[in-house]
């Protein structure tokens, strides 16, 4: 018969993995939120992954006529389009990562700064109808199309 000590432990693990996956099950459906929040003002509005170097977090990412926003419970940020230099769509990240077959990075630069966003395909083709890459040679101004 195993002893206390080993029941608790067992117990304790147990007991962590389900909150970390209470706790991932509960960030997606705040994500879910934060869309249907922007949708009716939004031209588009998809899940991403925003990268900031190795690090990945979740986020609600819209776009209405004049603004880019990405958000989750712990962040709340947004361009002005007409701030934005370049948009880029590619396969790796800038640190040159590959990413899966089944996504595209979406690549934002503001003032020599370079954000990005890990879209699913079939999302990244929707953003890239609504906002067109764009090159720094092009105008100084991003719009949503």
């Amino acid at each position: 018969m195993p002893d206390v000590g080993t029941i608790t432990l067992v117990g304790l693990v147990v007991l962590a993995v389900l909150v970390v996956i209470f706790l991932k099950v509960r960030q997606k459906d705040l994500i879910g939120a934060m869309m249907a929040k922007r949708q009716p003002t939004a031209k588009l509005v998809s899940r991403a992954d925003y990268v900031e170097g190795m690090e990945t977090m979740p986020v609600a990412l819209s776009l209405t006529a004049d603004s880019l926003y990405y958000e989750n419970p712990d962040l709340e940020a947004s361009f002005d389009l007409n701030r934005i230099d370049e948009i880029e769509y590619s396969d790796e990240l800038i640190t040159g990562k590959m990413i899966d077959d089944d996504c595209t990075a979406l690549r934002v630069r503001s003032h020599g700064t370079a954000f990005e966003f890990v879209l699913e395909k079939a999302d990244a083709q929707k953003w890239m109808a609504a906002l067109p890459p764009k090159t720094i040679a092009q105008t100084p101004t991003a719009h949503a199309v």
